[in-house]
């Protein structure tokens, strides 16, 4: 593929996904931002490295992804039931102000999805979980992933 086609449809891609998001302003320098250079089909970013995980199942699209608005990481997840078509409000899946997030994966199949994170501070780095049976509309209280023996739910 050359590099002009392959920078041509990433930037296509990205601004797809910031409009899926919610992202109402796409400026040059925004794409510029989000991709100083392409390599083999890679996006350098400047800055704190930041993903959107994708899941699809059926007709249902999941975005999990890490924000930092309020000064405090937090995953955030937003869906879609209509192949895109339009999209549910944002929903916060994290609820911890003394740790920094990391590594959001959404996956999903059938009714389920699971978004887990990595939860990190000075004392700890823990797996945390959150479970939607209804297609993501709502969500089970945060799992503690590391706990040994029964996993307990954290209110």
């Amino acid at each position: 593929m050359n590099k002009h086609l392959a920078t041509e449809t990433t930037t296509t891609i990205i601004i797809m996904i910031l409009i899926a998001l919610g992202t109402t302003t796409i400026t040059a320098p925004l794409i510029s931002q989000l991709m100083p250079q392409l390599s083999f089909g890679t996006i350098a970013v400047q800055g704190p490295q930041r993903k959107v995980s994708v899941a699809v199942s059926g007709e249902n699209i999941y975005f999990a992804w890490i924000a930092n608005k309020t000064g405090s990481d937090e995953v955030i997840f937003r869906s879609s039931n209509d192949a895109g078509g339009t999209f549910n409000d944002k929903i916060t899946l994290s609820n911890t102000t003394d740790s920094s997030l990391q590594d959001v994966q959404v996956s999903a199949g059938a009714e389920n999805v699971v978004v887990t994170w990595w939860q990190i501070n000075s004392a700890s780095e823990e797996p945390a979980a959150r479970i939607s049976a209804d297609n993501g509309q709502t969500f089970a209280t945060l799992l503690n992933l590391a706990a040994n023996g029964t996993i307990t739910l954290i209110e």
